[in-house]
């Protein structure tokens, strides 16, 4: 498997680790009570991480139903249930630097990884929502690191019919939606036709939350 992909140099200067969260961390509210915090940069030795995850993680491939047909998923999937080890010291460290800042808003520690691999702008995934389980009637959070090239994180009211926020996440980046995000917005990740190179994306949610 392609692992390469444009290092950031700023990356290679610093002890591997999430940084601070705290005054760091940029909130913006959304429509309907949903919000997302933006924090570039969090985690150091983001580029070696994602070389690590890339090896090590068992990635699989899906097919899924679509209308009258069965379809590839168009990205990698690794998902990580609650008490499961995960597959890098680094994530640990993250998943307590997340539940420490949230605690008092969540009430609830994040329990479980998602992990996606976008291998090229080929890979994708559709508009949506993280509405199986508690996120369909609850308010809730989902924390994403993302590791490797940057690729777009696009998100818009749930139907459409509102602006479209776009953020450019990897290299160690981390965006957090809260509120009723997962049930009144829904993201994105486009396909490009843009020359990209890989990105691993690491969803840390609470229980119950798919």
């Amino acid at each position: 498997m392609d692992t390469s992909f444009q290092a950031s140099l700023l990356d290679m200067c610093e002890a591997a680790g999430p940084g601070p969260l705290g005054p760091t961390v940029k909130r913006t509210h959304l429509a309907h009570g949903a919000w997302i915090d933006v924090r570039p940069a969090w985690v150091a030795g983001a580029d070696a991480l994602f070389e690590r995850l890339a090896q090590v993680v068992p990635w699989r491939a899906e097919r899924r139903h679509m209308y009258d047909r069965v379809v590839d998923v168009p990205r990698l999937l690794k998902f990580y249930e609650e008490d499961e080890p995960l597959p890098d010291p680094l994530l640990e460290d993250a998943r307590r630097a997340l539940d420490a800042h949230y605690a008092g808003e969540l009430g609830e520690p994040f329990r479980t990884a998602g992990l996606c691999y976008y291998r090229d702008g080929r890979d994708s995934v559709a508009w949506h929502g993280d509405r199986i389980g508690r996120g369909a009637t609850e308010d809730t959070m989902v924390a994403i690191v993302s590791v490797g090239s940057p690729r777009s994180l696009l998100l818009r009211p749930h139907g459409g019919g509102g602006p479209t926020l776009r953020h450019d996440l990897g290299h160690g980046d981390l965006v957090v939606m809260g509120g009723s995000c997962q049930r009144t917005w829904e993201h994105a990740i486009p396909k490009t036709g843009r020359p990209t190179g890989p990105r691993i994306s690491i969803q840390f949610r609470p229980r119950g939350v798919r």
